[in-house]
């Protein structure tokens, strides 16, 4: 593979050229980084120090927050390392590196957004069948089979990246290494790449959305049929929160990948990747967790001196 890749590195454009700009963006992906690894670690310990949090609920919290922890640890200290001066290059195999562990923890987020809907949907749809169909075992089967499934589709995604020659140009025009930027960069025909990456989009963004679209139809449905007005408002408040993480997440990984090809979206997928890399991992502790009664319970137990 070597022996035919002319570029020995690559250069990150970085989040933007404005020299001016380059202080802000320090401070914002500075708190953005504490705040998402300092969110995510607090809820992880609460939930796996609390026998009572020990459900199928907050066993998906929990791997939504290992997973928001590895996420943004794979994209934003490199930025950071760049935006203190310290230079945007990274090695052809550090690109490929970061390409691959992101690409996984970023497809296992989203069929794990799905096992998530889908617990709701049982737990609201299905409340007597509850402890049969999300048993301990089926938790862990759902949950082994979000990382093995993502982490295969990373592994046939990078593998075919490293097929491609790359001997002109090593600007990325991106503040990490990514598929779309980096196919525009290969000297290598890249229909291969192009039509397995939308195959990937399709199933990981469309298809997984569209499930999770129709869980919480139902979920609604059932949430119209309770009398009580109280019990309306709080699953209506729950299923809101959830809907719009999930539609800004989806919608930003669908939005980079599904013209992987084009240059001209380049641009503005920076802002859509700063959502999925940065600004989803801090939120989603408060969104999912934070706002919850038990959690907060078993965060002061935890750590007292904290909260």
């Amino acid at each position: 593979m070597n022996n035919y890749t002319a570029v020995a590195e690559f250069v990150l454009e970085g989040f933007s050229g404005n020299p001016a700009f380059q202080s802000f963006s320090l401070a914002f992906f500075s708190i953005f980084y504490v705040l998402a690894l300092a969110g995510n670690t607090l809820i992880f310990m609460a939930i796996s120090l609390n026998p009572s949090l020990h459900t199928p609920m907050y066993f998906f919290l929990a791997n939504l927050a290992l997973l928001d922890i590895a996420c943004t640890s794979t994209v934003l200290p490199k930025l950071l390392e760049g935006l203190v001066g310290k230079g945007s290059h990274i090695s052809y195999k550090g690109c490929l590196t970061q390409i691959f562990f992101l690409t996984w923890f970023l497809g296992a987020e989203l069929l794990l957004l799905t096992a998530m809907a889908y617990d709701r949907y049982v737990a609201i749809c299905c409340p007597l069948h509850y402890s049969m169909l999300m048993s301990r075992p089926v938790c862990v089967l759902l949950a082994g089979t979000v990382w093995f499934i993502s982490v295969l589709n990373s592994s046939v995604n990078t593998y075919l990246l490293a097929r491609l020659h790359f001997c002109g140009p090593n600007q990325i025009r991106h503040f990490f290494c990514e598929i779309p930027a980096l196919l525009l960069l290969s000297c290598s025909p890249t229909t291969l790449n192009n039509i397995m990456t939308v195959i990937a989009d399709v199933y990981f963004g469309v298809a997984n959305f569209l499930v999770t679209m129709i869980s919480y139809s139902f979920i609604i449905a059932s949430i119209l049929r309770i009398r009580s007005a109280e019990g309306k408002k709080r699953a209506f408040s729950t299923c809101s929160a959830h809907l719009v993480v999930v539609t800004l997440y989806y919608s930003a990984v669908i939005y980079t990948y599904v013209q992987p090809g084009s240059g001209s979206s380049l641009g503005n997928s920076k802002v859509a990747a700063l959502l999925y890399t940065a600004v989803s991992p801090t939120l989603n502790p408060l969104i999912y967790s934070l706002r919850n009664k038990d959690v907060k319970m078993a965060l002061r137990k935890v750590f007292p001196c904290v909260c």
